[in-house]
């Protein structure tokens, strides 16, 4: 079914960018629930001096969106693999042409721009160029600033190679592993870079996004607020069957004058057990 650049959407009526969405004189094509996200993520850069980067220009409907929505002081940069986009720099749009999925053409590109504030990935979606596009713009983003990868649905869709191991969604859930939770101690120890950068990562339908913050980017540690205490018993083991065991264990021992604690030994057969219940939600 072809698309019809006249639909709308009465659910999005009272959405900021759609409405500079439908008012585009050029044909964009958007997923309807991608809007309430860009909403969500973007409206605190509207007319602000920002450098905005969108992969995929197409029919170039999205340019004009995005300059009518940030407001005049954007600076709307666009890049697509099909050298026709740039006849778009005749309205006053920066085009660059290149492949995603080229570390070299990155290189160039950030030589020429200079750090940027938000890139959104429209891109060619496959692993490989959302992969790419990751790892070679978080350390061009500056602080407080986003990366928003679309269409990430094809990290399911047969079409693009997928389910696979190495799929984007795949590689997203070990930046949150070796980046967002190594910063706690005593969690994953990880060299990965982008746990400096990476502030957060969010997850919504077919898009994700990057949050980075450098400044937020510091190890966790366990603070008190010097209050006074009322010495309660921390229960957090209390209701393991394992506990109740080493319990009455420990205290046999004791009675013969043995100091012994049993409690790990019984809590690693009680582990097995409990990943036995809860495998079923992990199917």
């Amino acid at each position: 079914m072809p698309y019809d650049p006249r639909q709308t959407d009465s659910r999005l009526e009272n959405n900021e960018i759609y409405k500079h969405y439908k008012s585009s004189q050029y044909l964009s094509i958007k997923h309807s629930s991608y809007f309430q996200v860009y909403e969500e993520l973007l409206s605190k850069y509207r007319h602000k001096k920002i450098t905005f980067v969108e992969i995929g220009v197409f029919n170039g409907g999205s340019l004009f969106m995005w300059r009518s929505y940030f407001g005049p002081e954007a600076r709307v940069i666009g890049i697509d693999f099909n050298p026709e986009a740039k006849k778009w720099e005749k309205d006053g749009f920066e085009i660059f042409i290149g492949s995603q999925s080229d570390p070299a053409f990155w290189d160039n590109f950030f030589a020429a721009v200079g750090n940027i504030d938000i890139l959104l990935d429209d891109g060619g979606h496959t692993n490989e160029q959302q992969i790419i596009t990751v790892q070679k713009c978080i350390p061009n983003i500056k602080d407080k600033g986003l990366l928003i990868v679309e269409d990430t649905h094809s990290s399911y869709m047969k079409s693009y190679g997928n389910p696979s191991r190495y799929s984007f969604i795949n590689y997203v859930n070990r930046l949150v592993d070796t980046c967002v939770n190594s910063r706690f101690p005593g969690a994953l120890k990880s060299a990965n870079p982008f746990k400096e950068a990476i502030y957060s990562i969010s997850y919504y339908e077919s898009i994700v996004c990057f949050h980075i913050d450098r400044e937020k980017c510091f190890v966790s540690t366990l603070l008190s607020n010097g209050g006074a205490t009322s010495n309660a018993v921390d229960f957090v083991y209390e209701d393991r069957l394992s506990k109740q065991l080493s319990n009455a264990l420990t205290a046999i021992f004791k009675s013969f004058g043995i100091k012994v604690s049993a409690q790990r030994f019984f809590r690693y057969f009680e582990d097995i057990s409990i990943n036995r219940r809860i495998k079923k939600y992990f199917d």
